[in-house]
Parts: C-alpha cells; sequence; structure tokens
C-alpha cells in the first residue's frame, strides 16, 4: 500500500525537527496554528487604530504628504465637538437610528411570533420574508432608488391609489421632509428578517413545557405572552438591537446610492459626513479625530449596552 501524505511529509521531516515537535504540548501547538491568525487581526485592526489616534494629534494632510506635519495637541477634537454642523449630523444619525431599530424590531418580532405559528407554506413565507437581507446595499439603493422615482416608480403610484393623490406631486429622495424617511423605509424593509430570524430562534428555544403549565394554570394566551414570551425572548431582541444598532451607526453604502447625503444635507449622516471630511477636503488629522470619537462613542455605547443585556440573561 503506497504511503500517505501524512506518512511521506513524516519521512521527509528532519530527524532534529521532528523530535522538537514530538516535545510540544497541545497548547503550543495551538498556538502555533492560532498565531498567524492573530497576527494579521492585529496587523489589519490594531495598526491602523494606533496610527489613526497619532494622526488625530497632529494637521497632516494626506495630499499634501511634503508638507511639515505639526502636533496640534486636542485641538482637533476641540473644533470636532465645537461643531454645529457635525451635532447636527449626531442628530441626523440619532433620527435613523431610533426609528430604523424600533420599526425593525416591532415588526420584525411580530413576524417571527407568525411564523413560530406552523400553517401551510410556512417555509416558503420563510423564504420570501428573509430575500430582501440576501441583497447587497449598492443593488437595495439602486433598486429602490427606481422605485423612488416620481414619474415612473412603483411606489409613489401605490402611496397615489392609497391616498388618493396625484403620484408625481412629491418625490421621496427629493423632498427635505421624505427623504429621511424614505432611508428609513429602505433599511427597515431590508434588516427586518435579520430581527426577525433572531427572534425566531428565540420564540423557538422556550420549551413548550412552560406552556402546558400556564395552560393548566389557566392562564390566558395574553398573560402567557406577557409572562413566558416576551420575557423569554427578550435577551434575543435586545442581541438583534445591539447589532442592528452598531450597523446602522455605520451605515454608508445605502444612503450614498439613495440620496448622497441630499437633499442639501438632510440625510448626512456621520458616515457620509466623515468620509467628506476625509476625501473630499483632505483634513486627515480632523477627520481622524472625529473618527476616534465616533468609535469611543459607538465602543462606549455598545459595552454599557452589552452590560445590560448581560443583566437580563442573568434574571
Amino acid at each position: 500500500m503506497s504511503p500517505t501524505h501524512f506518512e511521506r511529509a513524516a519521512e521527509a521531516t528532519p530527524p532534529m525537527l521532528a523530535k522538537k515537535i514530538r516535545g510540544l504540548s497541545d497548547r503550543a501547538i495551538a498556538w502555533i496554528f492560532v498565531a498567524p491568525t492573530i497576527f494579521l487581526l492585529l496587523a489589519i485592526n490594531i495598526f491602523p487604530l494606533i496610527w489613526t489616534i497619532r494622526l488625530s494629534f497632529t494637521n497632516f494632510r494626506v495630499n499634501r504628504p511634503n508638507a511639515e506635519v505639526q502636533f496640534v495637541g486636542l485641538d482637533n477634537y476641540r473644533r470636532i465637538l465645537s461643531d454645529s454642523d457635525i451635532w447636527l449630523t449626531m442628530q441626523t444619525t440619532a433620527h435613523f437610528l431610533i426609528w430604523t431599530i424600533l420599526l425593525q424590531v416591532l415588526i420584525g418580532f411580530s413576524l417571527a411570533y407568525l411564523i413560530n405559528k406552523k400553517f401551510r407554506g410556512n417555509d416558503l413565507w420563510t423564504t420570501i420574508i428573509v430575500f430582501p437581507m440576501m441583497l447587497s446595499p449598492a443593488v437595495v439603493g439602486n433598486f429602490w432608488t427606481f422605485l423612488y422615482q416620481p414619474q415612473i416608480g412603483l411606489f409613489n403610484y401605490v402611496v397615489g391609489f392609497l391616498t388618493h393623490t396625484d403620484p408625481s406631486s412629491f418625490s421621496m429622495i427629493g423632498d427635505v421632509n421624505l427623504a429621511p424617511w424614505a432611508i428609513v423605509i429602505v433599511d427597515t424593509w431590508m434588516w427586518t428578517p435579520f430581527v426577525m430570524l433572531i427572534c425566531l430562534a428565540g420564540l423557538r428555544s422556550i420549551p413548550g413545557s412552560i406552556y402546558e403549565a400556564a395552560e393548566c394554570d389557566r392562564a390566558s394566551k395574553w398573560r402567557q405572552f406577557w409572562t413566558i414570551t416576551l420575557p423569554m425572548v427578550l435577551p434575543f431582541l435586545m442581541l438583534a438591537v445591539l447589532f442592528r444598532g452598531i450597523e446602522n451607526f455605520k451605515m454608508f453604502d445605502l444612503v450614498v446610492q439613495l440620496t448622497g447625503g441630499g437633499p442639501g444635507s438632510i440625510t448626512e449622516l456621520t458616515s457620509i459626513n466623515l468620509k467628506r471630511e476625509a476625501f473630499e477636503k483632505w483634513r486627515t488629522g480632523y477627520s481622524s479625530a472625529y473618527a476616534v470619537i465616533l468609535f469611543v462613542t459607538v465602543f462606549g455605547l455598545a459595552s454599557i449596552y452589552v452590560k445590560a443585556l448581560n443583566k437580563v440573561k442573568e434574571r
């Protein structure tokens, strides 16, 4: 019988090296395999973060590499925190976050609750509902840009049919008052299935024996929902809120495809504003400080939220 690849590799290994390998513990061998991945993650994540923090204390501009780089201390941070335009983009981002998460949680949980009830065509409807989150944000943005067109868009015709108004009398992505809601609608349509799947996992993790015991105690369906279903699904709901909150805070591509931050700057989120500071105005040091502030904000809020989530799970 011909030797296997492992046997040939063992035969080709020098005796001294083979002796050293045989003397390694399982922990050392595990570190040998994991070390390249850890090194790669450090190179991709940690080094850019440290470099960004360093640049945030300078007046460096990437389009002027030969200019003298000066240390400005906390000036960039002071300018950012005192800039009214940046606070407006923060308010826009907060508006986007609150409404998208609220709608996605309400609709997602409702869909999960309905799908958890076994009925004919359950699997088919689940597949149809999950389909939007399989698409890329760029495709979804282009698709909905076409739907929002005042003259030929299907969305305007549906709204016009339901409200008996002229479909061409309003523009979802061209109106200052409607553009923010246009983005909220698209993001809700795309990512509600994600929340639904997490909630569905929580619903199906509840033992049926608990409901049987509640029925024996003559608890109503409404009582079962508030005392069994909702408390046991709450950690899953909070987990979905955490994921969607982090993702929506850094939302970029979908908004760029739909409105580009307009009309004016009414839909300019912090991610878009940061991109303009870094790659249109070329204020590299300033934008680095901006990025650090956003990172600390997200990291701090997420840390507080995770502690609250852990307390809910311990109950």
